[in-house]
């Protein structure tokens, strides 16, 4: 028997989703902040046991460990990176504080700028400078470069970010800036710009730069700390990472540009969610993650989650690598509820899995979601809670809420209810910024819920929003580890590249795209997957003249590796006319009598593998299961006695009508008034509006 195993480490579990052969393991455990790899191993170890065998002869049966984690937001969020310093050309030493000016709420006179992760006296200048063509305008002076290093080991920096001018068309002087710092600071980390993020604008590529190298040292180590132990533990294989971009790809990919890890571990989800969707029938969809910390949002349209690279604000911070879109609120099971100024609110922060809500009896003081849903008897306080993994406890709830009432006028009761309210109303408020910004009815799309809160809130948001269709599958728990085995290996990269779509330049573009192809060769190779068996598609970046933000589209669509044959005279009038397609269906409009422009090449590169079968269909009998209890329940109109249904004595095409709660393993799904849930033949859920 063979294992294939994904993994997601988020602020207060860690899921993880194991294949054994079309059977889906899921287990999950307490994340453990003071260093996550100890709460990876601790899962491993249990699911060994569930298979009766020890850790070493378990992990050697394992052809596969996938890992999505969120330690680089974490990093960002926490703001506990590493001591980083700049080093640029002289003349831009502000440039990444200017931010272009980008404010993320305008109206808010308050709104502080972000912390700068190198603040002035950290951000040095060097005497050089690069024209846009490369050539050299200004000699580099390595004595200026020496200082600079010099001082920032005085500040004891410990890693270094360096972003010359048009470096990405020559990267001579960045090259020789890492090995005067390398031999003034042998332990810093460098990160150089060229190498992450190869292309114009320039803050784009400073503040990537910036990112990549503050979290560098926390992800590098995690990743070697967790290869280490298991290597130790017996595995054998290639621990594979999950990218921002959707993809997965080995550690040594990962530790030359650790910024792709940002936002891996939603990507999972979305991921994972495309796949299910195709299978049910579904193309377009709102996914919905809500786990213990946070609440992520992200759309999948025809059945695909394309990666943008570009404009990309995480944490109040630009990252210009591939990523695929994904929103995020501070609204977990975590979030902790309070009253500011007389108003009360609901997060942004967390009490995360140390010390936790109150009632995981683990010393919380704070009351959160989880509780929340604890008081309205959502969340049950049996023992057979999260598979008898902990049992939940009202001790102390009741009288924190009744603090929350006390400043509100209320009982604890309608406390814990207006909580409850207040995240839904955030969370949905948030879904309607993200379709509205991208001209997207939620009424046209279907509802994905995932996450161990998902399905506790998912029919009350859909029907807020308009939606009368969620699907929440039977493995939501986990399903961003569970998406991690759906993603494929891939490498995704561009090289910045400017001219007329009329007066292209093919000897260099076929150069660009041959260096591209040729770094992937050797990662996949790496990997062990050979040349023949990669995908490539092609791709260009362009836009009109004037304006700030590039489209990129497929120029060739399943191409092979080092295949180069479609660049031929034709290439830019084909170019126009799929550019003038993508822009119609992007914003409704071309400028039929101008000739666009190319700023960028990019090779999308990836490996078919196995991936988790999805079942479909309702072909059972409709069944009418009956509930194993009832239990005192809010379901948003007031307490009343709500049928408790196990889900594991449910079978396909069981109906379950409303009010019900269903209880699985690790989440809970509440069947509000109105709406209707059935079984389908994998066992899925469907929730549909009557």
């Amino acid at each position: 028997m063979t294992y294939r195993i994904g993994i997601d480490i988020g602020g207060t579990f860690t899921d993880f989703a194991m294949l054994k052969g079309d059977q889906v393991i899921l287990h999950k455990n307490l994340s453990t902040p003071q260093d996550r790899s100890l709460g990876v191993m601790e899962g491993l170890g249990a699911l060994a046991e569930k298979e009766g065998l020890d850790l070493a002869a378990f992990l050697g049966q394992c052809e596969a460990i996938v890992h999505g984690t969120t330690i680089a937001d974490n990093t960002l969020i926490e703001m506990n990176g590493a001591h980083t310093g700049l080093i640029t050309t002289e003349g831009f030493r502000d440039e990444v504080e200017y931010r272009r000016g980008h404010k993320e709420d305008i109206w808010d006179v308050r709104l502080a700028p972000p912390k700068q992760i190198t603040p002035r006296r950290r951000r040095m200048t060097v005497s050089e400078r690069l024209l846009h063509d490369g050539t050299v305008h200004v000699p580099l002076d390595e004595g200026s470069v020496r200082d600079a290093a010099r001082r920032l080991g005085k500040q004891g920096v410990e890693s270094v970010a360096v972003s010359l001018l048009f470096s990405f068309v020559n990267p001579d002087h960045e090259k020789r800036v890492r090995e005067l710092v390398a031999e003034e600071l042998p332990n810093a980390q460098i990160s150089l710009s060229h190498e992450v993020l190869p292309r114009a604008p320039e803050y784009d590529r400073t503040s990537t730069t910036v990112v990549n190298a503050y979290v560098a040292p926390r992800v590098t180590s995690y990743l070697q700390r967790l290869v280490q132990r298991l290597k130790e533990g017996g595995y054998r294989n290639h621990l594979m990472v999950m990218q921002a971009s959707g993809g997965v790809m080995t550690v040594d990919y990962i530790e030359g540009s650790p910024i792709r890890v940002l936002a891996s571990g939603p990507a999972g989800g979305v991921v994972g969610s495309a796949h299910v969707g195709v299978a049910k029938n579904a193309k377009h969809l709102l996914c919905v993650d809500m786990g213990g910390t946070s609440y992520d949002m992200s759309l999948v349209l025809d059945g695909s989650a394309p990666a943008e690279a570009g404009w990309n604000m995480h944490h109040r911070y630009l990252i210009g690598v591939p990523m695929v879109k994904v929103e995020t609120l501070g609204a977990g099971g975590g979030s902790i509820c309070h009253v500011k100024s007389g108003e009360l609110m609901v997060g942004p922060r967390s009490a995360g899995s140390e010390p936790g809500p109150i009632a995981y009896g683990r010393g919380g003081t704070d009351p959160t979601v989880t509780d929340a849903l604890v008081m309205l008897g959502i969340l049950s306080t049996d023992e057979g809670f999260a598979g008898g993994s902990f049992r939940l406890s009202k001790d102390g709830v009741t009288e924190a809420f009744a603090a929350i009432g006390a400043q509100m006028g209320t009982d604890a009761e309608t406390a814990a209810f207006d909580s409850w309210r207040v995240v839904n109303a955030n969370m949905s408020q948030g879904v309607r910024r993200t379709t509205a910004g991208k001209g997207i009815d939620p009424k046209d799309l279907t509802m994905l819920a995932y996450g161990g809160n998902g399905p506790a809130f998912a029919a009350i948001q859909a029907e807020d929003l308009g939606i009368t269709r969620v699907l929440v599958p039977k493995a939501s728990p986990t399903f961003s580890a569970l998406g991690t085995l759906v993603a494929n290996p891939m490498i995704d990269e561009e090289r910045s590249y400017h001219a007329k779509a009329t007066q292209l330049d093919l000897d260099r573009l076929k150069a660009m795209w041959g260096e591209l192809a040729d770094r992937a060769r050797r990662y996949f190779a790496d990997a062990g997957y050979p040349a023949d068996k990669v995908a490539c598609n092609y791709q260009l970046a362009m836009r009109y003249g004037g304006q700030n933000f590039a489209l990129t589209f497929d120029i060739k669509h399943d191409g092979k590796l080092g295949d180069l044959s479609f660049v031929d005279a034709g290439l830019g009038v084909r170019a126009i006319e799929l550019f003038n397609a993508r822009h119609m269906a992007e914003y409704n409009h071309i400028r039929e009598y101008e000739t666009p422009e190319v700023v960028g090449v990019r090779l999308a590169t990836h490996v078919v593998t196995p991936t988790p079968a999805v079942g479909a269909g309702f072909a059972a009998a409709a069944g009418k299961p009956s509930p194993a209890k009832t239990r005192r329940a809010n379901l948003g109109q007031g307490f009343a006695e709500i049928p408790v249904y196990a889900g594991s004595t449910l079978k396909p095409g069981d109906v379950v009508p409303s009010p019900a709660i269903i209880e699985e393993t690790f989440t809970t799904i509440v069947v509000y008034p109105g709406w209707t849930a059935k079984v389908d033949d994998a066992g899925d859920y469907e929730l549909l509006k009557d």
